[in-house]
């Protein structure tokens, strides 16, 4: 083999790899998701551009304030906010959210919910209870087309914006009740 017929050997077989390794992370670690809507706002604003990491729930379960990617529908998926999880009681009365009956202090709000009542339910096996943070525009579990969601049904964990650059931020939120 001639050392040429070398060198474009080596340049196919080293894009070859990459092109591997690209498709490994994209299938099993980490996905871009673009923000669709203001049901996130002002946590997420439209068009931001976020890193998603699909394997840690393979690890641990969703907690409430962590930000989720799930599949609604074949080929439309949500961001929501975890507010419960399986065996939670959730309620709202007058737009401020209860969980298992303590008041949850959500610092990521712009404003209050408008006043509305929903609940209590309790969270079913194997589900979690979401909504978004732009309470009065966010299809959420409130809504009987989305309800409890299943944890099958949850690509990933938001954990960074990365477009806009100057937008750049970590989404990890802690939630108090």
């Amino acid at each position: 083999m001639s050392s040429k017929s070398k060198e474009i050997w080596e340049w196919i077989r080293s894009i070859g790899i990459a092109l591997a390794v690209a498709l490994f992370i994209r299938i099993f670690l980490f996905e871009f998701f673009v923000v669709e809507g203001r049901s996130m706002y002002p946590t997420l604003d439209e068009n931001e551009r976020l890193v998603v990491n699909k394997f840690i729930y393979r690890f641990e379960s969703p907690q409430p304030g962590d930000i989720v990617v799930f599949q609604f529908e074949p080929h439309r998926d949500f961001i929501k906010r975890v507010i419960g999880v399986e065996g939670d009681t959730i309620e709202i009365k007058d737009g401020r959210v209860f969980r298992n009956g303590k008041l949850m202090e959500e610092p990521y709000l712009l404003e209050d919910m408008e006043p509305q009542d929903f609940g209590p339910v309790l969270v079913p096996p194997g589900t979690v209870f979401l909504l978004g943070d732009y309470r009065m525009n966010s299809l959420d579990s409130r809504d009987p087309s989305v309800g409890f969601v299943s944890l099958e049904q949850i690509k990933g964990k938001a954990l960074y914006v990365f477009w806009p650059i100057w937008e750049a931020r970590s989404l990890e939120v802690k939630v108090a009740e």
